[in-house]
């Protein structure tokens, strides 16, 4: 074993091939509270980011994320730098310096339409920073946390039913709040939620092959989710989750666009762990934020779930 580093590898397999999710390293132990971190990785940006989807309490992202970051959320290749506080309380301050490739809030690639060309945005491209608190109060535990990212924006959907693309800047914000309540030592209750806001500004361009139009475009959204989890035995865990954005201040050359601010999204699970290494959930929910021509789109579902782990596997964060 390295006593200096720990290396880490994330391997996912698809229908569609194989994809490095995560494979970086990290440091064991600098000196005064501080820790180093290098490679491709999940971001430490707000609460869920940094955790794998197979240790979400639901089968899908919350709302908002998707959204804002997108299906696969905030992964990308940089370094991290973290300083645990030597309080007598978890507090950690952490800030990153990552590529910005996430298309759905940032992204990095050019692109030309009509007699236009918008070049790439310099590298690294995107800033994180955030602060992590945690503390008890008897079998009452929180933990809490601020983050901001920012950085440049390119998106390119001229290949699109609606062809457009998008060159300007974004800052988006997190605030997280876990509270859990440890029954006993198996049982427990947790109420968890996250509110995220995003401030974009830049240029639209709208292109169908012979005329260009170009809008000052101005995004001021937000929205959250909240869930409950209640774990009745060792095997056993139900749970209820409620979406919305709540915030969707659109505006195309100073005037405001005509578009709903009130997207909601319900779910509720239930879960059988059969041993630690495997999973059942049954979910269902509706999803009422889909808009086609105007007319919102009711999306009912309804997910059967099997999780299985193979071989050594670390525990997870709180």
């Amino acid at each position: 074993m390295d006593p200096y580093f720990d290396l880490y590898a994330v391997i996912s397999f698809s229908e569609d091939g194989t994809e490095v999710e995560e494979a970086y390293a990290v440091t064991r132990g600098l000196p005064f509270g501080f820790q180093f971190k290098v490679g491709k990785f999940r971001s430490s940006f707000g609460r869920l980011n940094a955790q794998h989807p197979h240790a979400w309490d639901f089968a899908n992202q919350p709302l908002v994320y998707k959204v804002f970051l997108g299906d696969d959320g905030l992964v990308e290749k940089g370094v991290q730098l973290n300083w645990l506080a030597p309080t007598p309380f978890y507090l950690l301050f952490g800030a990153e310096v990552l590529q910005g490739e996430n298309e759905q809030s940032f992204g990095t690639e050019g692109f030309e339409v009509g007699d236009v060309k918008v070049g790439d945005t310099k590298k690294p491209n995107l800033y994180v920073g955030f602060v992590k608190t945690s503390f008890d109060v008897g079998n009452l535990s929180f933990l809490t946390g601020l983050s901001f990212a920012t950085g440049h924006s390119r998106v390119n959907h001229l290949y699109a039913d609606h062809p457009h693309a998008f060159a300007g800047k974004t800052k988006l914000y997190g605030f997280d709040l876990t509270a859990k309540y440890m029954i006993d030592s198996y049982r427990y209750i947790s109420l968890q939620g996250e509110y995220l806001y995003r401030d974009q500004k830049g240029t639209k361009y709208e292109y169908d092959g012979s005329t260009l139009e170009t809008d000052e475009l101005k995004k001021k959204q937000g929205g959250f989710y909240t869930q409950l989890v209640f774990k009745s035995d060792r095997r056993w865990r139900a749970g209820v989750q409620y979406n919305l954005i709540n915030k969707n201040d659109v505006k195309r050359n100073g005037v405001k666009v005509n578009l709903p601010d009130d997207l909601p999204a319900y779910y509720a699970m239930l879960e059988y762990n059969p041993t630690e290494f495997s999973r059942i959930r049954f979910q269902v929910g509706q999803n009422r934020a889909f808009f086609h021509d105007g007319k919102r789109e009711t999306v009912n579902e309804f997910i059967l779930q099997f999780n299985f782990a193979i071989g050594a596997h670390g525990a997870h964060p709180f």
